[in-house]
């Protein structure tokens, strides 16, 4: 909808992006990155999911394989 409103050289950012659904759910509304690439997000954020990790360099390299790029 946004796209359709806005055209298609609008880029969307989507905030609430957690890894699994449930994780860290202290948001009304949130997506995996999946869901949020499915629905049209070009620039996804991710702050707790990745800064937060044990390991955060693994947690964003879980992402992109998510998403179908390189980790």
């Amino acid at each position: 909808a946004v796209r359709a409103r806005c055209g298609p050289d609008c880029r969307i950012v989507t905030p609430g992006i957690r890894p699994r659904p449930g994780a860290d759910a202290d948001q009304k509304r949130v997506a995996t990155p999946a869901q949020a690439a499915a629905a049209g997000a070009d620039y996804l954020v991710l702050g707790r999911p990745v800064a937060a990790a044990p390991d955060p360099a693994a947690a964003l390299a879980d992402i992109r394989r998510e998403l179908g790029a390189p980790a």
